[in-house]
């Protein structure tokens, strides 16, 4: 076992209950900003040490993105970190890509939200994780497929990876007396780009950038420089994971990626005011235009740096040693008991 295993998630925690104590005795501004720069310069660095090229491109989606916009948010008193939260829950959001379901008057969890998050999230993960399993047997035939073909199944293998690793955090959570938002909300039942960027994919990166990019923008510029804006970060961010999963220079096509479904989102919030009178497509039309684009674009502009020139045989080297790694520990466990 590598050591990072014990010390990225150790070092994390131990820098996020030094940012929460300095933004207990430091105002909102510069000063708290100058307090919390060393963390923001550790969560960069410690991506790093992990060996493993998955669970590094998860650490830095954990850390170098969302947990730098978390702090940066705490730094100017806004965002989901309060340093009013006790060490436990400041610690679990702050360092993961969770957010706590707001307190009703009487002090619990909105009944509604915490039975939806709390909604059988560890038998959900179970079948993806069977998915993942199969995914990474198909693609011993990746020589043989059509390269869509191998990106399609590289997409569903990044959904069912997250899907079933963030319910696993949320469950975890529920056990240490936290009720926490669920990050994803069935995309591949989106009715519109707006709904798929906004209200079912990725939640967590939206809860972050809206405060962080959308809100300020569209305050001085309007709505549509706002949307621009917030998938340009976007997009540079995706390049900054990129890199800390390959190591090879950005190319810009993860940001034109993001670019080109903001201004999509753009012409279609233009369009559906122009048709405000008119009835929205059903879904079962509406559904596979939204994702048929977005696997169209992801195909063009997001897949090939994350899986071109190579690195899709790395990565699949990993998961198989991974997955082989975790079927001889079961079954040691089985013939064990």
């Amino acid at each position: 076992m590598h050591h990072s295993v014990v010390t990225v998630p150790l070092a994390a925690a131990v820098a996020m209950l030094y940012a929460r104590l300095a933004a207990s005795f430091i105002r909102p501004g510069l000063c708290r900003l100058l307090a919390l720069a060393p963390v923001l310069l550790l969560l960069l660095k410690l991506p790093f040490v992990v060996p493993l090229y998955s669970a590094r491109g998860t650490a830095a989606f954990f850390l170098g993105w969302l947990g730098e916009f978390k702090l940066l948010l705490l730094a100017s008193g806004r965002g989901p970190l309060d340093p009013a939260l006790p060490p436990l829950p400041f610690v679990f959001t702050a360092a993961l890509p969770v957010k706590l379901l707001p307190q009703s008057p009487d002090g619990g969890a909105h009944d509604d939200a915490a039975k939806t998050a709390a909604a059988l999230p560890l038998l959900s993960s179970g079948a993806k994780v069977a998915v993942l399993v199969a995914i990474v047997h198909l693609l011993h035939g990746k020589s043989r497929m059509h390269p869509y073909a191998a990106f399609t199944l590289y997409g569903v293998f990044i959904y069912c990876f997250l899907d079933s690793l963030l319910p696993c955090l949320a469950a975890t959570g529920r056990a240490l007396g936290m009720e926490l938002e669920p990050q994803f909300d069935r995309p591949y039942l989106s009715a519109s780009l707006r709904d798929f960027w906004g209200r079912r994919w990725n939640l967590m990166a939206s809860a972050v950038l809206r405060p962080a990019v959308y809100v300020p923008v569209r305050a001085r510029l309007g709505a549509p420089a706002g949307v621009l804006a917030t998938f340009l970060v976007s997009g540079l961010m995706h390049e900054v994971v990129t890199y800390y999963i390959t190591f090879r220079a950005p190319t810009g096509q993860l940001t034109a990626f993001f670019l080109l479904h903001g201004a999509s989102v753009c012409a279609e919030r233009w369009c559906a005011r122009r048709c405000g009178a008119a009835p929205p497509p059903p879904r079962a039309v509406a559904t596979p235009l939204v994702l048929g684009y977005v696997a169209a674009t992801a195909f063009w502009l997001f897949f090939p740096p994350l899986f071109g020139n190579g690195m899709d045989d790395l990565f699949f080297a990993e998961a198989s040693a991974l997955v082989s790694a975790t079927a001889d520990a079961g079954g040691r466990l089985l013939r064990s008991g």
